[in-house]
């Protein structure tokens, strides 16, 4: 993978440390992506409201990262593949450690499990 893939600003942060749009309506995710062109924080598809995806849809951006600890495998939105060895993206690299999965520990339901996808 080239570092400069279009598509991949490498400069970017993320734009903070949860899913952007759960954070505005006190929402809660299972996992997060990070889109490796802007730095949107969005849940992912296994979250109720999936915004990752909604994101690159609304976007156009085709490239997500996992933006979970240890992770840094990339998802091409338009091959519908994922990848590893793409660019190392700006730090921080994935939510804090202590955040939790599902997150935030706070405003996930004892039911979590009837309500991912």
């Amino acid at each position: 993978m080239t570092e400069q893939l279009a598509g991949i600003d490498p400069a970017v942060p993320p734009s903070g440390p949860g899913c952007a749009e759960c954070e505005q309506h006190s929402g809660w995710w299972v996992h997060l992506r990070r889109c490796a062109q802007c730095g949107h924080i969005g849940c992912c598809d296994t979250s109720p409201a999936q915004h990752a995806t909604a994101h690159a849809k609304s976007t156009g951006h085709p490239f997500i990262q996992s933006f979970e600890p240890g992770e840094d495998w990339y998802y091409n939105f338009e091959t519908e593949e994922m990848f590893s060895g793409g660019p190392e993206l700006a730090p921080p690299h994935s939510h804090p450690a202590d955040q939790g999965v599902p997150g935030p520990r706070e405003r996930v339901p004892s039911d979590w499990q009837a309500h991912i996808h």
